[in-house]
């Protein structure tokens, strides 16, 4: 008898996927990693224990340092060492000798200083951006791109600059410089480098949130060249009197919200005093009778690097009704792939750093805000279009994620929520149905000036039509727009920019004297001037 068959065992059932490592932090990244390469590339300027304040060509140990922790994970870092009043004004004074001194400095000099900065930038390049993603979040390759943009930025003028001067003289007094923290490198020491190549000494306040080891290591390699810099640490109250009113100051340059810039601008108004103050607008992207929806998801996503912590960031879309369903179809495949997390955890030690479009917030505080001004507009009638999770999250085990926020997305925030008309300044955007041409301009002009604003309109007259109604520095046709670079311009509308426009040619006019009776391009009280 020929042997019973076995019976088939039929196909296995599928095996779950065995739980992935737990991450770590990459070997070589820590803060205190960070910290004492720090220590070893600009001795001068840090201790064990803290970081000096620049003045006077010299650090000085003075200033009560302020406890500070990382964004990432909770992770004491460096705290701004804050000065008093009467220090400030005595960093004033010093940089006015320097100043005076500085101006009278032949050009080839001048330019051969700042380019021996670029190139000690250039091999510290790493070490700014490490410690950049631990004071104020950045991705490493958004990190990276700060401390290059600033490199090249600068190396962009050396070459070109010699013309820009033609017939100009440095101010009477050195550069005030009181930025946010976001841009570090590419916003403020790109601009101190330019001021100090244009013939003027350079003032500037540390931000209180975050980047100052980064400033710090960057001013000292920069002083090592002989570039007369002054950085100091304090709050606004106790250095405001001396970094703006001053009259030993020059021009002031600042760069933040609305509330502090209108304290700024009515201090240099009374003073006559030069300024470039860049604040805050909510920046907006229409979308009127267009129809190339498959180039719009990946352009959607992008408007999510760095967590919106942007001056030129998207956070209002005004979509047409007509068009609202394709507008989504696009536009959540694009929210739903964004990836954020902590910069610096691997899976494994040899693994690269992580992809990530944002990392945290810059801190705990404006997560709990941004979560507070959700949950408030879901209260008074907001549709969530989407809201993520921090399970989506890129972590580390059990680390501290206090400060970060997923991507949001709320349709139509009531008049009522601050969500309506203020840029929120974080990874929530807000979605606006409109149906007439006249709806789409009054949304898209809600805050009374804006950096930038992109219209997504596939018919050129109607976009051009359109476009000259937008009040926005910068209007991109189906693209987002960037602050740029080398001899693109800057500026704002409205109350988004007050005193004289930067960029190329301008940024040096901007810092220097030209003939008498000259009109810069600009925002300022008696007159508006386009380039």
């Amino acid at each position: 008898m020929a042997p019973t068959p076995e019976p088939h065992p039929g196909p296995r059932p599928p095996q779950p996927a065995p739980p992935a490592p737990p991450r770590t932090l990459k070997p070589g990244t820590s803060w205190s990693d960070a910290w004492r390469r720090s220590l070893t590339a600009a001795p001068e300027a840090f201790r064990d224990d803290r970081v000096l304040n620049l003045w006077a060509a010299d650090w000085h140990p003075d200033g009560a340092p302020l406890p500070a922790t990382s964004p990432l994970d909770g992770t004491s870092v460096a705290g701004p060492p804050r000065l008093d009043a009467d220090a400030a004004r005595h960093a004033v004074r010093a940089a006015l000798d320097q100043h005076r001194g500085w101006r009278h400095v032949p050009f080839p000099e001048r330019k051969a200083r700042v380019s021996a900065t670029l190139d000690a930038l250039t091999e510290h390049r790493e070490l700014l951006a490490l410690l950049l993603v631990w004071e104020i979040g950045k991705p490493w390759k958004l990190a990276q791109a700060d401390v290059d943009r600033a490199i090249d930025g600068v190396r962009w003028y050396v070459a070109e600059i010699a013309r820009m001067l033609a017939d100009r003289t440095p101010l009477p007094g050195p550069v005030s410089n009181i930025a946010s923290w976001n841009y570090p490198m590419s916003v403020l020491v790109h601009a101190m480098l330019v001021q100090a190549l244009a013939g003027n000494a350079v003032i500037a306040k540390t931000p209180t949130d975050g980047g100052l080891a980064c400033l710090t290591l960057a001013c000292a390699l920069a002083a090592r060249e002989g570039v007369p810099l002054t950085l100091v640490s304090g709050g606004g109250r106790e250095l405001s009197p001396a970094l703006v009113r001053s009259p030993e100051i020059g021009c002031v340059s600042f760069v933040g919200g609305r509330d502090t810039g209108a304290r700024v601008a009515v201090d240099v108004a009374d003073l006559g005093k030069r300024h470039i103050l860049e604040q805050e607008g909510l920046n907006t992207w229409g979308i009127w009778d267009h129809t190339d929806w498959p180039s719009l998801t990946p352009l959607l996503r992008k408007t999510f690097d760095y967590a919106k912590q942007r001056c030129t960031a998207y956070p209002r879309f005004v979509v047409q009704r007509a068009a609202f369903a394709d507008f989504l179809a696009a536009y959540l495949p694009a929210v739903r792939g964004v990836r954020f997390g902590h910069p610096l955890a691997v899976a494994a030690p040899d693994d690269p750093l992580p992809e990530l479009d944002f990392g945290p917030l810059i801190n705990a505080a404006k997560a709990k805000e941004l979560a507070d001004l959700t949950t408030e507009a879901i209260s008074r009638g907001t549709v969530p279009l989407h809201r993520g999770t921090l399970d989506d999250g890129h972590f580390l085990p059990s680390q501290d994620t206090s400060a970060y926020f997923p991507p949001t997305a709320l349709l139509s925030p009531p008049p009522s929520s601050p969500l309506h008309y203020a840029e929120p300044f974080g990874p929530v955007d807000t979605i606006v149905p409109v149906d007439t041409e006249a709806e789409l301009l009054a949304a898209m002009n809600a805050s009374n000036g804006a950096l930038v604003a992109t219209l997504s309109c596939d018919d050129q007259d109607t976009y051009e039509r359109l476009a000259s109604q937008i009040r926005a520095f910068k209007i991109g046709h189906g693209t987002p727009r960037s602050r740029g670079d080398r001899d693109e311009l800057f500026g704002g509308f409205g109350n988004s920019w007050r005193g004289a426009f930067v960029g190329g040619d301008l940024l040096v006019h901007a810092v220097t004297e030209g003939p008498p009776g000259e009109r810069l391009p600009g925002n300022f009280p008696d007159y508006h001037l386009m380039p």
